[in-house]
């Protein structure tokens, strides 16, 4: 696949490109254009990034980097055994722990939710920094939903990370799969709070909290740049809302200039316990 020539592979972190240094300086070089097409194409272009990904195996399957780039890659396009092998291959070459929880977020991909939280009583889990273990904490929860075990969902995701008002890079997803459990636990009074909680966390972007936030506010969020609504004056660059529903919106009158007549609107519409076992706790993605 073509690759842009501004990529040279010095993008790479140090550390992946000293596992290249194994290979022959030309393959190394190949592999490592490769590997950074798949990290710039993971999350936009994930199937163009697979790609990418299956060039560098066929160049360098004996390397731990490749192994995991390819698992990624195969995991974002929803090719859950393919990642799995990946993964399973990555880490007998590290004997690293870090990559448990997707590992078995890609049983729960394969409809295996009961094998996902049997990892997530394994002593691996204890291995992970505390990133891993709230992540762990998240695939667990989600095992419980696939499987209809809402309450325990819920219960799964109670931590002290969670009531904690620090804001961590997983904070937003933690409390956007809370209140998630707690919608489908028929708590949706409890629910909007962490949505509020969510999307206060959420500076990146990492979740939709805010549109569910609207949903449940019975609001709903209309791109201003539709072609539909071009013939209205006006228009804003940021999305407005409107209520859901089918009586009148606002009573306020418009006037353009001052021959116009007045018209109305009306649309119509928690530090992770030491001891956790995962068998009491949405998938990685569900949130990568």
């Amino acid at each position: 696949m073509p690759i842009p020539e501004d990529v040279t592979g010095f993008e790479l972190d140090a550390d992946v490109r000293q596992e290249l240094k194994s290979l022959p300086k030309t393959l190394a070089d190949d592999v490592a254009r490769n590997l950074v097409m798949v990290a710039r194409l993971l999350d936009g272009e994930p199937e163009e990034a697979y790609q990418y990904s299956r060039v560098a195996l066929r160049l360098a399957s004996r390397v731990a980097a490749v192994r995991e780039a390819a698992g990624f890659a195969s995991y974002m396009t929803q090719r859950y055994s393919e990642a799995l092998t990946e993964f399973r291959a990555a880490r007998r070459m590290t004997g690293r722990a870090d990559l448990w929880p997707v590992m078995a977020d890609c049983e729960r991909g394969l409809g295996r939710p009961e094998r996902a939280l049997a990892m997530a009583g394994e002593p691996e889990v204890k291995q992970l920094d505390k990133a891993g273990q709230v992540e762990m904490r998240l695939v667990s929860a989600g095992a419980r939903s696939d499987m209809e075990q809402f309450d325990a969902a819920v219960v799964t995701l109670q931590s002290p990370e969670l009531a904690s008002s620090a804001v961590h890079p997983w904070t937003a997803r933690l409390r956007y799969a809370y209140a998630d459990a707690l919608i489908a636990a028929g708590r949706a009074d409890e629910a909007r709070d962490w949505f509020v909680k969510a999307t206060e966390a959420d500076t990146d972007g990492s979740t939709n909290a805010a549109e569910r936030l609207a949903e449940i506010d019975g609001l709903e969020f209309v791109d201003a740049l539709d072609p539909e609504l071009a013939d209205e004056d006006d228009v804003s660059d940021e999305p407005v809302s409107k209520p859901k529903g089918g009586g009148p919106a606002d009573e306020r009158e418009i006037f353009e200039d001052e021959e116009d007549v007045e018209e109305y609107y009306d649309d119509d519409d928690l530090e992770i316990d030491e001891d956790f076992d995962g068998v009491a706790p949405e998938r990685a993605g569900d949130a990568k």
